[in-house]
């Protein structure tokens, strides 16, 4: 299996685990987002609570050229350290949400 392929199936399933244990309020859909085809993969929430509308990306990666992105992270969880323990090499993780200049004192990829 090529690396891509591996990253995509990690990503999915990671999203997949993260969405079974998310809101759990009827009125509060989590929405996987995959776009296989760019690399986008996205968790959303959507829905009503209290008269208030609902919507929000709490999770989003990127793969781009051979790394995974981590370009927004909403859960209170390390979701570098579960890609790395599903597999994939921290030096290809990349915490796109952190400045390039802060990227080089972590144990992740610079960009």
């Amino acid at each position: 299996m090529d690396k891509l392929t591996k990253y995509q199936q990690i990503i999915q399933q990671l999203l997949q685990e993260y969405a079974a244990i998310s809101s759990k309020d009827p009125e509060i859909e989590t929405q996987l987002i995959f776009d296989t085809e760019h690399h986008h993969y996205q968790l959303v929430n959507v829905g009503w609570k209290n008269q208030r509308r609902v919507y929000g990306c709490f999770l989003h990666l990127d793969i781009k050229d051979g790394k995974v992105w981590l370009q927004h992270n909403g859960t209170e969880n390390e979701v570098g350290e579960d890609l790395a323990s599903l597999g994939i090499p921290k030096q290809d993780i990349v915490i796109g949400f952190h400045s390039p200049f802060k990227r080089q004192f972590t144990d992740y990829a610079v960009g």
